[in-house]
């Protein structure tokens, strides 16, 4: 089992000051999931059916140059680590490329094992390593002990499970304005309620006792499954309009944990161009799409992707 490759400038960029810190707010500990074109980082494919998931997918060539793996499982290796070393290492081998001149330097990353002090069993590490002309650096980040053929498979499995796609999505180009609103949401319930029309309509409410707090977003962009919305519906409320969009099989309605809906807000930091929401068939999840554009360009940078699946508290209707 073996991998090593060279970090590229962009790949740098990328990890150090987007990906990484977005994904670092999803969860403690990540699976690094690599193969042959691709590299995966995934949050809770395999563990905590009740916690948020998120796949960050990236083409070699997004991240990497000089790129080989190799393994008995068709040449996958996928293993768990703390994300939170993972960016230390990033940042701090960075450090040292930036502060030598003369461009000769790169950041390689490697698969290794090596005796830890005072063990005598060796352990699996991903190693980042640097040399420049004045000073080189060794960063060693413990992971898991690689997964299994079987743990491959069902790894592979549930990576399979989570890309399909909602029939109807509505593209929210304003995660700032989202973001604001469930800040102030944050302090009056946990339970948020989420309806999705194929009208392109956006609509979040929050209920206790005492209060209900709601905010909808119209007239969205609407990709797969689209209906025109009646015109009846012009002079309603836009709870009166939900309900009657779920009655007639035009919206789907879930109920996810409002700190779930925070987290995922939090992927901002990858800075993507626009994000689309959409519920899986018979209310299954919640999924947030993150859209990437070629750098000044308006057409979608297919070498990298990111979306989440919120757990459903309730199946809603649909």
């Amino acid at each position: 089992m073996k991998f090593k490759a060279f970090v590229t400038d962009n790949g740098v960029s990328l990890l150090d000051r987007r990906f990484l810190p977005a994904l670092d707010k999803m969860g403690k500990i990540c699976h690094l999931f690599l193969t042959r074109e691709h590299a995966f980082f995934l949050h809770n494919l395999l563990t905590t059916p009740d916690g948020i998931q998120s796949i960050a997918q990236f083409r070699k060539q997004a991240l990497f140059d000089d790129y080989r793996i190799s393994s008995q499982n068709e040449d996958r290796i996928a293993f768990a680590f703390d994300i939170s070393l993972l960016l230390r290492a990033v940042r701090s081998s960075v450090s040292i490329v930036s502060s030598e001149s003369g461009g000769a330097n790169r950041l390689q990353v490697k698969l290794v094992k090596k005796l830890p002090p005072n063990s005598t069993q060796p352990m699996p590490f991903l190693t980042f390593e640097t040399k420049g002309y004045k000073s080189a650096v060794i960063q060693d980040v413990p992971i898991s002990k690689p997964l299994s053929r079987d743990q491959l498979l069902q790894l592979q499995a549930a990576l399979d499970a989570a890309q399909d796609l909602p029939r109807t999505l509505v593209q929210v180009p304003d995660l700032n304005r989202l973001q604001n609103f469930v800040d102030r949401m944050k302090h009056v319930g946990d339970l948020l309620n989420v309806s999705i029309s194929k009208y392109g309509d956006l609509h979040l409410q929050i209920s206790t006792t005492l209060i209900t707090l709601g905010a909808e977003f119209r007239k969205l962009l609407v990709v797969g499954d689209k209906a025109q919305a009646p015109d009846e519906d012009r002079d309603l409320s836009a709870q009166t309009r939900s309900e009657r969009a779920i009655l007639m099989g035009d919206a789907q309605s879930v109920q996810v944990s409002v700190r779930h809906f925070s987290k995922s807000l939090q992927c901002h930091l990858a800075k993507p161009d626009c994000a689309f929401y959409g519920i899986a068939p018979q209310g299954a999840c919640l999924t947030v799409i993150f859209q990437f554009f070629i750098p000044g360009t308006r057409q979608t940078d297919k070498s990298i992707s990111l979306h989440c699946r919120l757990p459903v508290l309730d199946p809603g209707s649909s």
